[in-house]
């Protein structure tokens, strides 16, 4: 046998999107009274049709023992639905894969936890489910819980754990576990820069033990740092796959040549439930300090109870710098429970350098949550031409500004 513990020969998936039939009266109700509502809206994203969507279309490719290896991609490209296919979530339309290995995932917030289970419980469940027994997980678990940080909680059922608390315990989970295949998901911009930086050290840790990752970010400096290579993904299919620096250079090329100055969308699906009606902002060429005026609008096919809605600002090369909390605006307290969030908000003085930033949304609620980062593009022109004088590194990313006091 080659070294090749993971083996991908034209995997495809497919989707059907649209109506589907349902033999619970409840659900034919529910799906009766929500077509009558957006026939009288002509919402296009929720059609009485059904139709077939290729998420991934012949995919192939080998990784070999000991590599990490980066996949990156727009949104919407395809990049997740892979790494559910590898982790057996969901089975392949066409083609084949094969894994040689034990595979430890975290795909999603608090990906195989019960809610139900303490910290504790599910720890030992996650352990089993990867093939691991007792002692071997017994022998782990002070780490792992050294490592999450939620020792205090650790007896407390996962419910009651934030979207934080579950990444980091799930992440600790999955890396200490000792799989040979370890594939982490965008997930992990759910926790704060000090646990990424904890997470991104433990992965060169793994790789280091001649383990293999798979990793999916939309961080372009995480992915260049971590993995040897990476795989460029567009419209579900692989386009480019070379060293880590090469795909990046050539994701940074794609984009560019796409349309990215865009400073309007409509109709963006974030899951089959909840659709970004649109998303504008009112100017999307600005200087450095100057008011960012935007319009946010969401709807979904049912109730959607919205915990958690902030904008994501983000660098060319997709580090975050920035985060808008919109849960304190009037109009989402009035809307958060409900089919229709609409936000008409601004970003007062930003003080970012000069620049190309992608804006983008973090969303967690009951029918959907994630990172949505490249939906909108803003560009920063500088204060003035003196600020020029001094080299971008040495300006770092934020113009502050300075008021003498006089003694």
């Amino acid at each position: 046998m080659s070294d090749s513990l993971v083996k991908v020969e034209g995997i495809g998936k497919r989707y059907k999107i649209g109506r589907r039939k349902s033999a619970e009266m409840r659900e034919t109700f529910s799906n009766f009274l929500t077509l009558l509502k957006l026939r009288t809206t002509n919402n296009k994203f929720y059609e009485d049709r059904e139709s077939e969507f290729w998420a991934l279309k012949d995919i192939s490719f080998q990784i070999n023992e000991g590599e990490a290896v980066g996949i990156i991609g727009r949104n919407g490209a395809g990049k997740s639905t892979l790494l559910k296919l590898l982790s057996r979530i969901t089975k392949p339309t066409t083609g084949r894969f094969e894994i040689h290995g034990r595979v430890g995932s975290l795909l999603e917030v608090g990906t195989g936890f019960h809610p139900e289970l303490t910290g504790r419980e599910n720890i030992y469940l996650n352990g089993t489910i990867l093939g691991m027994r007792r002692a071997e997980i017994k022998s782990k678990f002070d780490e792992i819980i050294t490592f999450s940080g939620v020792e205090e909680f650790i007896d407390t059922p996962v419910k009651h754990y934030s979207s934080g608390m579950k990444v980091r315990l799930a992440f600790s989970v999955a890396a200490h576990l000792e799989p040979e295949i370890l594939i982490i998901d965008e997930v992990l911009a759910v926790g704060d820069a000090e646990f990424q930086k904890k997470c991104l050290g433990k992965m060169e840790d793994v790789t280091g033990q001649g383990r293999t990752v798979l990793f999916v970010s939309h961080n372009m400096r995480a992915v260049s740092q971590l993995c040897d290579r990476a795989i460029l993904i567009n419209e579900g299919k692989a386009v480019y796959s070379d060293k880590s620096d090469a795909v990046i250079e050539k994701y940074h090329e794609f984009l560019s040549n796409n349309n990215q100055g865009n400073k309007y969308i409509e109709n963006y699906p974030l899951n089959k439930s909840v659709i970004l009606n649109s998303f504008s902002l009112k100017e999307n060429e600005l200087r450095t300090n100057e008011v960012v005026e935007f319009n946010l609008n969401i709807e979904s096919n049912s109730i959607n109870h919205i915990t958690d809605l902030s904008l994501l600002i983000f660098d060319d090369n997709y580090v975050r710098v920035g985060i808008v909390d919109l849960r304190s605006n009037d109009l989402f307290e009035r809307s958060k429970i409900s089919q229709n969030v609409s936000i008409k908000g601004a970003i007062n003085n930003l003080p970012l350098i000069e620049g190309t930033y992608k804006i983008g949304i973090f969303i967690y609620s009951n029918l959907c949550h994630g990172n949505f980062n490249d939906l909108l593009e803003i560009k920063i022109l500088p204060r003035n031409s003196d600020f020029l004088k001094y080299s971008k590194s040495a300006r770092g990313i934020v113009d502050l500004n300075f008021s003498s006091i006089v003694c």
